[in-house]
């Protein structure tokens, strides 16, 4: 499997060059409640307004529609503006489970209200992959004083040079919660993401409806966010009112389901 890019987590689902994890993310300690269905009203929520609170979710990873494990995404508060953001994928079905695939990121970043609306800013982020083939492990450092980012560990030769930085800058991890944060209905969403050595352009539009998505026995009236510069490769998010975290994302290469990743729950601190 490849080297993926299709949010935060989406990339990772492959499997990307990794690096030491600076905290592994913790399963739930309990079944969170139901997520809202679309049977629960009528008319669709309103959406509601984005805020950053600690959750874990935990997804069902699908590889070519045939299921290959599990991933966790969790938020973590740590102290004063400072949050880390942690994401887990586990390979525990067919190929993956043979490779004994373990996926584990976390970025940590700090977190200001401009005014004009919330800033996630990445201050460092960390990758490990293990398999039975080999373990991998990077690290990568965001300077906000220098602006400039750079990479340490498996990461090939051009890219080890520091990257400059910009305003907005996101990591790839950090790009799941910006567009929970952005999404409205007609949206376009653009990011610049600096991870593993290199800058790209992640653009996105916001479907003008919602539509109702079936994700296992649960329904969500969800925003379909989907990539339009990624060619031929389709990377897609729903994003429901309520739920901190897409409850669906779908990479789709050449016109074909390739990484699938479904939420089965979530959990948050209230």
């Amino acid at each position: 499997m490849k080297t993926i890019l299709l949010t935060g987590i989406l990339l990772l689902a492959c499997a990307v060059p990794a690096t030491q994890a600076q905290q592994a993310p913790a399963t739930p300690n309990a079944t969170p409640p139901a997520a809202p269905t679309a049977a629960d009203s009528a008319a669709p929520d309103a959406p509601q307004p984005w805020t950053l609170a600690p959750f874990t979710a935990t997804y069902e990873a699908w590889y070519k529609g045939k299921r290959a494990g599990d991933a966790t995404l969790q938020v973590v508060h740590r102290e004063g503006n400072q949050w880390r953001l942690d994401l887990e994928i586990r390979g525990e079905r067919g190929v993956a489970s043979l490779l004994r695939l373990n996926i584990q990121q976390s970025t940590v970043f700090d977190v200001t209200d401009t005014g004009a609306g919330i800033l996630l800013r990445p201050l460092s982020q960390s990758t490990v992959r293990k398999a039975v083939f080999g373990d991998k492990q990077q690290t990568g450092s965001y300077d906000w004083r220098s602006n400039t980012a750079q990479w340490e560990g498996k990461v090939d030769k051009d890219r080890r040079a520091p990257v400059p930085l910009k305003a907005g800058d996101m990591s790839s991890l950090l790009l799941d919660l910006a567009i929970m944060r952005d999404a409205k209905p007609g949206a376009a969403l653009d990011y610049r993401v600096v991870d593993n050595g290199r800058a790209r352009q992640y653009q996105y539009a916001v479907a003008p409806q919602t539509e109702i998505v079936q994700v296992g026995e649960l329904s969500y009236d969800a925003m379909r966010v989907a990539r339009t510069n990624g060619g031929d490769r389709e990377q897609i998010f729903w994003v429901a009112s309520g739920v901190p975290t897409p409850v669906r994302m779908l990479q789709r290469d050449d016109g074909e389901d390739a990484i699938d990743l479904r939420l089965i729950d979530y959990q948050g601190v209230q």
